[in-house]
């Protein structure tokens, strides 16, 4: 069963014995200094927990898949996250 954002707000606001109002609005500027720092190419660090980077795709030929005809699709970028220690070592129970 997966946690939904409201889930996760209501979690985290309990934890810290704040609003969820107030944790909301956290999580929203969280997310907006995430796509700000990433669109412009930066990578964001969390040390042990994560971090959010963008990658380069190169341009490459596909299939449409209902018609079977090649392709080409641009180049492109994408968005990686990558695990943290802590977070490795959680998930592993280390």
């Amino acid at each position: 069963m997966a946690m939904n954002r409201s889930e996760l707000e209501a979690a985290v606001a309990k934890k810290t014995e704040n609003s969820q109002t107030a944790v909301k609005a956290v999580l929203d500027a969280v997310f907006d200094v995430f796509v700000e720092q990433i669109s412009q190419g930066e990578k964001v660090s969390i040390p042990g927990w994560l971090a959010v980077e963008r990658t380069e795709r190169a341009a490459r030929t596909g299939r449409n898949p209902q018609t079977g005809e090649t392709i080409q699709i641009p180049a492109g970028h994408s968005v990686k996250l990558t695990a943290g220690s802590k977070l490795k070592a959680a998930v592993s129970g280390k």
